[in-house]
């Protein structure tokens, strides 16, 4: 019978060791989608796992959330919290840039797809019904990552790498011309379309500091919406018009935009301009990427973070 070296056997059990410590001392991660009432001023937990799912979008007929998780994406029922599994076939590298058109017919997501000699940087845009089934690719440069729709379903918008510079490009779903919206040397992120048309909102660091901006679709005039001591990404516009919602990070990133650190939800008045802070928790990358307001306008869907 063969027997284990007694130096090679001691080496082995301190290998273990260490691996066992390594794994305990690892940091367990609690993921929570919470629903935010702007009723009531109040958030409330929803969905939680002990493990990491990112980015909710809300359906268009408010009955359930969409997120990513581990390359795939998920529904969470509204009314009892079930999560299914979406299928979409062929398509198993999803990263957190999804969501539904306004006629909640068709649902964009964006795919880090599997390009031989290219380990990074290989996420391109797809549409599939809102239920699952063949995506359809529509943009064939890479990197491009969605973050919204046009109000009448024909374009989609999204910041995308190009000669190694991000930008705001747009492109029509059937004809799949891409179109240029911004140029700027610094990083553009995050556009999302207002529910009529009128505007596009997106963060730029083209003022020296992550803020938020808005174009005027018609005239292409550029507006800077904040100018403060947060970063700040990801605007989202609420379907009525009033209100946008967005994340700050409390202590300054630059041009990133990190998971688990301490971030604020904020919100912007766009009668007056006036924001104001609504709460405040460990997020960032992963906690409100993509469209995510209740199609009433009464509610907005975010993930926050507990590392145990």
């Amino acid at each position: 019978m063969y027997r284990l070296d007694p130096l090679l056997y001691y080496v082995f059990a301190i290998l273990i060791v260490f691996e066992t410590a390594a794994q305990e001392a690892a940091p367990a991660m609690i993921s929570q989608l919470e629903v935010y009432s702007l009723q009531d001023d109040k958030h409330q937990v929803v969905y939680t796992e002990n493990a990491h799912f990112e980015a909710p979008n809300w359906s268009p007929d408010g009955a359930f959330f969409i997120i990513n998780q581990n390359g795939r994406l998920y529904s969470v029922s509204r009314l009892d919290s079930v999560k299914t599994p979406i299928h979409i076939r062929g398509l198993t590298r999803l990263n957190n840039d999804h969501g539904p058109s306004f006629d909640g017919n068709w649902l964009a997501v964006s795919n880090n797809d599997s390009i031989p000699g290219k380990d990074s940087g290989t996420s391109r845009i797809y549409v599939v019904p809102l239920k699952g089934g063949t995506p359809v690719l529509v943009t064939s440069e890479m990197p491009s990552y969605w973050h919204g729709w046009s109000p009448d379903g024909q374009r989609l918008v999204y910041t995308a790498a190009r000669n190694g510079v991000y930008d705001i490009y747009e492109i029509d779903i059937d004809s799949k011309q891409e179109v240029q919206i911004t140029n700027s040397p610094t990083l553009d992120d995050g556009p999302e379309y207002s529910s009529d048309g009128a505007f596009l909102y997106f963060n730029s660091y083209r003022s020296g500091s992550m803020e938020i901006w808005r174009r005027e679709t018609k005239s292409g005039r550029l507006e800077q919406l904040t100018n403060d001591v947060f970063s700040n990404w990801f605007p989202h516009p609420s379907p009525d018009g009033r209100y946008v919602v967005f994340l700050s990070y409390v202590k300054d990133q630059k041009q990133g935009h990190p998971a688990l650190k301490k971030v604020r939800l904020r919100l912007m008045d766009l009668s007056t301009l006036e924001i104001r802070s609504l709460c405040e928790f460990i997020g960032g990358q992963g906690t409100i990427n993509v469209p995510s307001w209740a199609p009433d306008s009464r509610a907005f869907a975010f993930v926050s973070y507990i590392i145990q």
